[in-house]
């Protein structure tokens, strides 16, 4: 695919400000001389195929100007969205409002100045797009804003349109796309070089050749198409036909004859026309003979028609390799290919836990309470909660730590909630949280230090098991935990916090820096397209703890944020739809460790792994270092889980 998204995060600081200006000359344009640019965070979403490029990209305030192509004439076309800019040219000072189209010279000394934030679409189409179709040269010596309305909405709206769903078109579709864009931004470019009053005869020329060669796209099927016939459609002689093709050096004839063959090059590389036979292309182009059709490709491209398009599929083949599921390296694939699957390998190895009968298998249920729970952490020493045999199920109750993000959403009413973020001036239900000391000797936070921050239930034993088992755990469902308060009765939630420890604390774009943010979401947990929306954010602010500690920052977890102390923004991320993969951020196996592990960064045994291929119907595979126990815990939520095992012995392996 030829979509490349880009954001600044990706390269070291120092780095950035080149990186950028590869955005940027990607589409023609340059950062203004004389200006800084790329002050904080930037991205792009960039798509291109031969000679046509699309950008949609958001920065902070920056100047920008051409990067000078004096050999191309189609000029760049940008639109701003979301907040406008101002145009600086020969003609003055002009504000651009959101969703007016500028059309931009190649060459010249204009720029444009974004004040604020720079939110802007950007197409680039230079001369290989045409694939030798004559355009005209719609020159433009100055910028020209066009306002919407007409056939310049209908150009804006396609190009918003496509610059918001760059990601999820397939190549045949892009391409598509692609030709249309061109299409429309050299008739605007026409119209306005018409339309200029200083542009003479020359600029009407360049506008009448445009549409004859638009005319030639539309009949190339026709066997019939003759200068005396395109002539006297345009209301024109056929000498001054001839004449207008001789301005830009060519001859109807050839024309339409390079236009016929490179069409049919097109087809014959695309995949998605493979299965059009070679004749039914050349006829499709108005080759009344498959033998004539042949020769005249093989003269212009060097290979007969068959040998081509075998030689494109052979190359379409090596570049994106064999398809596989989304996410998986070509190595793993192969790797999966070769060796026989974990479900054959289990079919030996679970031999003894397929002796019992399903009457004989038994399902447990495992709530999620104070007690059930460790926060934080992980070790081989914490007591089993439960014990199953392999081949049982297990219906498994959890929390997030964000639940304390709002309280009223997540907490109130839910009794296993409220049993494990219990904390009052007297007595905190959980008190260790983190694998740090308990005396908080460290930073003062409190018990365990935050070193660690997830709410693991279990651990759960499996019978028999021993180290150096293999564990499967296969999760069957997942279900979110709804809010029980009145309220908000069946409802959903879930919070994600741009904190201290991430890139966003000293990276967003306006606003004060550094700083924490917290927003909560609601979760629709639909059957197709399970998604989020949020509801509001708010600013961290220090908020104490029943204790009496200070918490400045968002450094300990399960610390209860009052509602009177911070300032909900409600209307964030409007209309906007997060789509959910449901799946569990921390699974593991007990370590080998004794003491405490911070369940933060994932290792051998599992973890904080993240990964949303842990989801329904996934099975996770596990090499016991100590007896197998296995403990539970994006936007983080409070799901659900049931699961069975099957612990097969390593002997059998």
């Amino acid at each position: 695919m030829s979509f490349r998204p880009f954001t600044s995060e990706s390269y070291a600081q120092d780095d950035r400000p080149e990186a950028w200006r590869d955005v940027l000359a990607a589409v023609g344009l340059q950062p203004a001389t004389g200006h800084s640019f790329l002050d904080g965070h930037a991205t792009a979403s960039h798509r291109h195929t031969a000679g046509v490029a699309l950008t949609r990209m958001a920065a902070g305030a920056q100047t920008i100007g051409p990067l000078s192509q004096f050999n191309e004439d189609i000029p760049i076309a940008l639109m701003p969205v979301e907040d406008g800019m101002v145009l600086k040219s020969a003609g003055g000072h002009r504000i651009v409002p959101v969703g007016h189209l500028v059309l931009l010279p190649r060459i010249g000394d204009w720029s444009i100045v974004f004040q604020r934030d720079m939110r802007a679409i950007v197409l680039s189409v230079t001369s290989e797009a045409l694939h030798g179709r004559f355009s005209g040269k719609p020159r433009l010596g100055e910028p020209r804003v066009v306002p919407p309305g007409g056939f310049a909405d209908v150009f804006a709206r396609l190009l918003d349109a496509t610059a918001r769903t760059l990601d999820s078109l397939s190549d045949a579709e892009w391409n598509a796309v692609a030709q249309s864009l061109v299409d429309l931004l050299l008739t605007l470019a026409h119209q306005l070089a018409a339309s200029t009053s200083e542009a003479g005869s020359s600029a009407t020329q360049a506008a009448l050749l445009h549409r004859i060669c638009q005319t030639i796209e539309r009949r190339l099927d026709d066997p019939e198409l003759v200068p005396a016939r395109v002539a006297e459609a345009e209301g024109i002689s056929e000498r001054y036909l001839q004449k207008l093709f001789e301005t830009v050096g060519d001859n109807f004839t050839h024309y339409v004859r390079e236009r016929r063959l490179q069409r049919a090059w097109a087809d014959l590389s695309n995949p998605a026309e493979a299965h059009r036979s070679i004749s039914e292309i050349a006829y499709a182009y108005g080759f009344g003979d498959s033998a004539h059709f042949s020769r005249a490709f093989r003269h212009r491209f060097g290979l007969p028609p068959r040998e081509f398009r075998q030689q494109e599929a052979e190359r379409a083949t090596s570049q994106h390799g064999v398809a596989g599921q989304r996410g998986w390296p070509q190595e793993a694939l192969a790797q999966l290919r070769v060796h026989p699957s974990v479900e054959a390998r289990s079919s030996v190895a679970c031999a003894g836990a397929e002796e019992r009968t399903t009457t004989e298998r038994r399902h447990h249920h495992l709530p999620v309470e104070d007690s059930r729970v460790h926060w934080g952490y992980f070790s081989r020493s914490l007591q089993p909660q439960i014990e199953i045999a392999s081949g049982d199920t297990i219906t498994i109750e959890t929390l997030t730590q964000h639940a304390s993000d709002a309280p009223d959403m997540m907490i109130a009413g839910d009794a296993g909630a409220e049993s494990v973020f219990g904390w009052t001036r007297d007595r905190k239900n959980v008190d260790r949280r983190g694998a740090g000391p308990m005396d908080a000797s460290v930073f003062g936070r409190g018990a365990g230090e935050g070193f660690g921050v997830h709410i693991c239930t279990g651990p759960v034993a499996v019978k028999d098991a021993q180290p150096g088992d293999v564990l499967e755990v296969r999760i069957l469902d997942i279900v979110p935990r709804a809010s029980r308060n009145p309220i908000h009765a069946g409802r959903v939630f879930g919070s994600s916090v741009a904190a201290w420890w991430g890139y966003h604390y000293n990276e967003f774009l306006g606003g004060p820096k550094p700083r924490e943010a917290v927003t909560i979401y609601e979760i629709f947990d639909d059957t197709v397209a399970p998604h989020a929306r949020a509801l509001y954010s708010y600013r961290w602010e220090p908020q104490t703890d029943p204790f009496g500690v200070v918490h400045a920052t968002y450094d300990y977890p399960g610390v209860p944020v009052m509602p009177a102390t911070i300032k909900r923004r409600h209307a964030v991320l409007d209309g906007i739809r997060i789509p959910l993969r449901p799946h569990f951020g921390v699974i593991a196996v007990a370590p080998r460790e004794v003491d405490f592990v911070d369940s933060v960064p994932p290792s051998y045994f599992g973890g904080n792994l993240d990964n949303w291929r842990l989801g329904k119907g996934r099975p996770s595979i596990f090499r016991s270092p100590s007896p197998a126990r296995c403990c539970r815990s994006a936007i983080p939520t409070q799901p659900r889980a049931t699961a069975n095992s099957a612990a097969p012995r390593s002997s059998a392996r």
